[in-house]
């Protein structure tokens, strides 16, 4: 693969291609544009990407990310809400990485909504985005979800959205974010990123979540994730109590957490997706 690079956008780049298209970001869509080039270097290289992957990014913005990712993998599908921007971002692409510029497309639609059929082949075999913090957890599981071929990503979201989607059973951050993410995916923290690389200063802090696609466990994933919902709705109660009403009662509750082999006094946050799985294998459907 040529190791020729593309020209990343600086603080000053950044900001002239914002006041050329009259951009205000808005706190709605989520927009803080990442300024700074090693940053992008840093997530590009912690992706683990290689020449043949192709990588569907979410809200791309003006670029940033995006050119830090042609020159290194097959293709990279971009999904952006906003039409001035999406329809800004080939052209950026073609300035400031003119080798790699057929590689990118831009689909103008909310990630959210998109279906597998809306992207072009190559179908999409990695997530890398610096997503709009409002919208992270469901669109990390609606894309999971709707693209079986996302073996593994890379996502830059607020910190505690990170830690609560990395977290595992028993602990404090554990709740339904991780548990429906752990039906796709592994995942892990993969480092902090400090406010001053945005535009504007997000008044949060952020962080990368990496995570890898395995086999999800037995069972019907609606069925399940509304199970994870109940239990979760109820969290500081035993499930025998929390789980009252998906069961029909206590009673219920109790007899398909025993059939499952789970103590009816223990809590949600206690329980594995394999356990969640195995519990709703024990009601109809």
């Amino acid at each position: 693969m040529t190791t020729t690079q593309s020209r990343l956008l600086g603080p000053a780049e950044v900001r002239s291609l914002a006041a050329e298209l009259g951009l205000r970001p808005t706190k709605r869509l989520g927009q803080n544009f990442v300024h700074d080039p090693n940053t992008v270097r840093r997530i590009v290289k912690a992706a683990g990407l290689d020449g043949d992957d192709v990588v569907v990014e979410v809200g791309p913005g003006l670029g940033s990310l995006t050119l830090g990712l042609l020159p290194v993998v097959r293709a990279v599908h971009a999904v952006e809400i906003d039409p001035v921007l999406a329809g800004r971002l080939p052209r950026t692409a073609a300035e400031r990485a003119p080798a790699f510029a057929d590689r990118l497309t831009v689909t103008t639609a909310d990630a959210l909504a998109v279906r597998a059929g809306d992207l072009p082949e190559p179908a999409p075999t990695a997530l890398v985005a610096n997503l709009p913090y409002n919208v992270a957890v469901p669109v990390v599981l609606h894309l999971l979800a709707e693209l079986p071929g996302l073996r593994r990503g890379l996502v830059m979201v607020q910190s505690e959205v990170a830690e609560r989607l990395a977290a595992a059973p028993g602990s404090r951050a554990y709740g339904v974010p991780s548990a429906k993410l752990a039906w796709f995916a592994t995942a892990r923290r993969a480092g902090p990123v400090p406010r001053a690389v945005f535009w504007p200063v997000p008044n949060v802090d952020s962080g990368l979540l990496a995570f890898e696609r395995r086999e999800p466990p037995p069972g019907d994933r609606e069925a399940v994730f509304r199970l994870i919902d109940a239990a979760f709705a109820q969290r500081r109660k035993a499930l025998r109590a929390g789980l009252a009403g998906w069961a029909g009662s206590p009673a219920a509750a109790e007899a398909a957490l025993r059939e499952a082999g789970i103590d009816p006094m223990a809590r949600a946050e206690t329980l594995s997706v394999e356990d969640f799985a195995r519990l709703a294998a024990t009601r109809p459907h």
